[in-house]
């Protein structure tokens, strides 16, 4: 029901009935739900959505975050991605309660793709600033994120299997794609140990961020001169680094070790510095 003092769209007091179709959410009626700002259009994500689907239903957070926290209602546009690269304009058709019901209209042109998929396989680092790695990674265009629980990192596999921090990169990823106006919603997979990544399918280039002090490392910049891959992976240590032994073994199962030049980063520093350096020098950006 509506609140007293309520005013319509048109400035003045509200003398308008009761409305009884959407109860306790004002945001539904369209009488008096906040204008739409076209110049704002926000996105929800429906992984179920096909592109020949004339209606969708957003799953329950999505259509919470609608409803409830952007107040939106019947009759407001928005964007709807699957996760897969496919994006529609779409106008709200029906909320109730807890079910957001929209009806698709023209294709959205999502931002492109990079053309050199990028697995970063990332050492796990102290307190939140994986949930930082992951949110730029995936800003930036990266196909997966996967985690690595190397030598260094301070936890393991089943410590992170027992909390919710796999769930909660999962959560910033999908943030980090809607703010980007990605399209594809990145994998962010199962935590590995090194060896056992490394007994993965390789992509087509494996590069290992290694330190400048570190002899056996090449410069990055020399892969100018190559022909991009179809695709990578880059392989960024903890705090601390890799050990002598996880890069002999990385070397030993042809993983190029490369330095970003000669100065030390921070862990949390070295992806955003060499998913944005391998782009330029494959023309991704």
């Amino acid at each position: 029901m509506h609140r007293a003092g309520v005013q319509s769209a048109t400035g003045s007091p509200c003398t308008h009935a009761p409305c009884t179709l959407h109860p306790c959410t004002l945001h539904s009626c369209t009488l008096h739900r906040a204008p739409y700002n076209p110049s704002v259009q926000h996105r929800f994500f429906a992984p179920d959505l096909d592109p020949g689907d004339e209606f969708v239903t957003l799953p329950r957070d999505e259509a919470e975050h609608l409803a409830r926290v952007l107040r939106l209602g019947v009759g407001d546009t928005v964007s709807v991605f699957n996760g897969r690269g496919q994006e529609f304009a779409a106008r709200v058709t029906s909320v109730l309660r807890r079910e957001v019901r929209l009806r698709t209209q023209s294709r959205v042109d999502p931002a492109p793709e990079p053309a050199v998929a990028i697995t970063l396989a990332q050492g796990v680092v102290k307190g939140d600033k994986m949930d930082d790695i992951v949110r730029d990674a995936v800003m930036l265009g990266v196909a997966a994120v996967q985690p690595i629980v190397s030598k260094r990192a301070e936890t393991t596999v089943a410590a992170l299997l027992r909390t919710s921090r796999v769930e909660r990169w999962r959560r910033i990823a999908l943030a980090s794609v809607k703010q980007s106006r990605r399209a594809v919603l990145p994998e962010i997979r199962t935590p590995l140990t090194l060896e056992n990544f490394l007994d993965e399918p390789p992509t087509a280039m494996r590069l290992m961020l290694i330190e400048p002090s570190i002899a056996t490392g090449e410069s990055i910049g020399a892969l100018q001169s190559q022909t991009p891959p179809s695709d990578a992976t880059i392989l960024v240590g903890p705090e601390g680094g890799w050990t002598e032994q996880e890069c002999t073994i990385a070397r030993a199962r042809q993983v190029r070790l490369v330095t970003l030049g000669h100065r030390t980063l921070r862990a949390d520093a070295v992806p955003v510095a060499a998913i944005s350096v391998l782009q330029f020098l494959w023309k991704d950006l």
